[in-house]
């Protein structure tokens, strides 16, 4: 393997300003997901987009929740998550779970259908994606918690996705030629 020598100073650099990095986010599209949990801490669900594979052997995957979340103790103290990743059609169930309804109570399990694939974590039968985990490691960082999560349990449908790209949900679709 070869080794790359990188020069620097000596003095450290400044973070960017939040507004800046923010902007520069916002633009960046990302898959809705809701993560879910159920256990001796209760039933907990919490809309994110911060969730990618980490690792095909062993299958891992990770998922950033805001340490503000409550449901960040819950998942912690469950031991287990589902990863949900919704379609297109689901927009309304993410703002559900971001704690924005149009109707009804945040965290309203009435508002769709659930079953337990491994673990007692829900995973919404009409998703795009199920990723049913067991917590493998637990990172701080900055304002929100990493959850690393080994699948022990994974489903899918051909069905297009729902996306969030600067502040509002899109369908992805065909590029025009």
């Amino acid at each position: 393997m070869a080794t790359v020598k990188v020069e620097s100073s000596n003095e450290p650099l400044e973070s960017v300003d939040t507004d800046a990095f923010v902007g520069a986010m916002r633009v960046q599209a990302a898959a809705v997901n809701l993560v879910t949990s159920n256990g001796p801490g209760g039933r907990t669900g919490v809309t994110v987009s911060a969730m990618t594979s980490v690792s095909a052997e062993p299958p891992l995957l990770l998922a950033c929740v805001n340490r503000r979340s409550p449901s960040v103790a819950i998942i912690r103290q469950n031991g287990v998550f589902c990863i949900n990743a919704l379609s297109a059609e689901q927009s309304e169930l993410a703002n559900t779970f971001a704690g924005r309804p149009s109707s009804g109570e945040p965290f309203d399990f009435a508002a769709a259908d659930w079953i337990n694939i491994t673990t007692a974590a829900p995973a919404l039968v009409d998703a795009v994606a199920n990723l049913d985990c067991v917590i493998h490691d637990i990172v701080e960082a900055g304002s929100h918690t990493i959850f690393i999560g080994r699948v022990v349990g994974a489903s899918h449908r051909n069905v297009k996705p729902l996306v969030y790209c600067d502040r509002t949900y899109l369908a992805p679709g065909p590029l025009e030629d």
